[in-house]
C-alpha cells in the first residue's frame, strides 16, 4: 500500500503501530494528543486552527510534510537497487598516467585495498562513496550492476548506498548504547527492533577487546568499542549493500570476524589496510601506488597457506598484548 493510499485511510494508530518513528513527526510539531483512533485528516481538522498557524502550516501542508517525512524514512531502509556488482573503471594516478584497469566486485566479495601511507588508498573509497562518474580528482568511473548514473540517482542515493566506517568515531549524542540502538532501529523501521538491538549489541560486545554495557554513554566508549558497535550497526540494520572500511586494524576489534559478519550479510566489502592478515583474508586485493591502481591480485591457494602461518604469529604478539594489559610480566626467552 502507498504511503498516500494509507494516510487517507488507515486510522493514526494502525500508522503508527507500522511506523512507531511517525510518533516523532507529530512530537515536532506539539501534536501529541491527536485523535488517534481517526485517520489523518479527520485527527487534524478536529484540531484548533491555532494549533497549526503556530508553525505556518495548513491541514493539507501538513498531511504533505508527513508523507514526505514517511517516504523519507522509508529511504533510509531500502536501497533504491539491488546491488550485484560493482566496476571500478581506471582514471589516472598523481602523474596523470592512466590507470589499465578495468575491475568488477560481485556482492559477497571482500576486496582489500593496501599501499603505504599517502599512496591513496582513501582517496579510491571516496570515488566508490559518490559513485564517482569522472568526476573527482581520479577521473575513475564506478559502475553499479554494470551502469554509470546520472546526477539525479546518485544524489537520491546518498547516504543510502553506501555505508562508511571511518578510522575515527566519535559520538556526541549522550544517549546510552540501548538508547542509540533503538533510535536506529526505530528509524530504519526494523521489523523487530528489540531483537536487532540485542543482535547489534551482543555481536558488538563480541568484536570489542572490552566489554561494555547497555547503559554505557556511547560517548564514554573507546574507540575500539565505538567501532566495534557501529559495525554490528551495519551488519544488522543498515540496507546498505556496499561497506566502506578505513583501517580496521587501528580499532581494537576482532577484525577477521568483523570482515566476516559483513561479507556474509551479501554486502559488498572494500576495506583499506596494512594489515597482512586483512589484506590475504580477502578474496583479493587492490595495490594502489602514487595515486593509482597498480596491481589487482586474487588471493591464490598458496597464499592462504601463508595466511594460515601469519596467523599463528599474530596469535602469539596478540597473547603477548593481551598478557601485557593484565599487567602480567613476560619473561620467555
Amino acid at each position: 500500500m502507498e504511503f498516500s493510499t494509507l494516510v487517507a485511510q488507515e486510522k493514526l494508530s494502525e500508522i503508527l503501530t507500522l511506523y512507531p518513528v511517525a510518533r516523532d513527526f507529530f512530537v515536532n510539531y506539539n501534536l501529541p494528543d491527536l485523535a488517534w483512533n481517526r485517520p489523518f485528516a479527520a485527527a487534524v481538522a478536529a484540531l484548533p486552527t491555532e494549533r497549526l498557524t503556530e508553525f505556518g502550516m495548513t491541514p493539507a501542508a501538513l498531511q504533505t510534510q508527513f508523507l514526505s517525512f514517511l517516504e523519507s524514512m522509508a529511504r533510509t531502509d531500502t536501497p533504491p537497487v539491488t546491488v550485484h556488482t560493482l566496476t571500478i573503471l581506471g582514471g589516472r594516478n598523481k602523474s596523470g598516467m592512466p590507470e589499465q584497469v578495468e575491475l568488477t566486485i560481485q556482492a559477497g566479495q571482500t576486496v582489500s585495498i593496501v599501499g603505504p601511507t599517502g599512496s591513496g588508498k582513501s582517496r579510491l573509497l571516496g570515488d566508490i562513496e559518490c559513485i564517482a562518474q569522472r568526476d573527482t580528482p581520479t577521473g575513475r568511473q564506478v559502475l553499479v550492476n554494470g551502469n554509470p548514473m546520472d546526477d539525479e540517482t546518485r544524489f537520491e542515493m546518498d547516504g543510502v548506498l553506501v555505508a562508511q566506517l571511518s578510522q575515527n568515531m566519535n559520538f556526541i549524542m549522550d544517549l546510552t548504547v540501548a538508547e542509540f540502538l533503538a533510535m536506529h532501529a526505530k528509524s530504519r523501521f526494523c521489523a523487530a527492533p528489540q531483537a536487532v538491538c540485542r543482535q547489534c549489541f551482543e555481536t558488538a560486545n563480541d568484536l570489542a577487546g572490552e566489554p561494555f554495557l547497555e547503559t554505557t554513554k556511547v560517548t564514554q566508549l573507546s574507540g575500539g568499542q565505538s567501532r566495534a558497535l557501529m559495525i554490528a550497526d551495519t551488519a544488522f540494520m543498515s540496507a546498505s549493500p556496499i561497506v566502506l572500511i578505513d583501517e580496521i586494524e587501528n580499532a581494537g576489534v576482532d577484525r577477521k570476524r568483523a570482515i566476516r559478519l559483513l561479507a556474509r550479510r551479501e554486502k559488498i566489502v572494500l576495506i583499506s589496510t596494512h594489515d597482512p592478515i586483512l589484506a590475504l583474508s580477502a578474496d583479493l586485493r587492490i595495490a594502489i601506488k602514487n595515486g593509482g591502481i597498480d596491481k589487482v591480485l586474487y588471493t591464490t591457494p598458496e597464499e592462504k597457506e601463508s595466511l594460515a602461518r601469519i596467523e599463528v604469529m599474530d596469535n602469539a604478539l596478540q597473547d603477548v598484548r593481551n598478557r601485557l594489559r593484565r599487567g602480567e610480566r613476560i619473561l620467555e626467552k
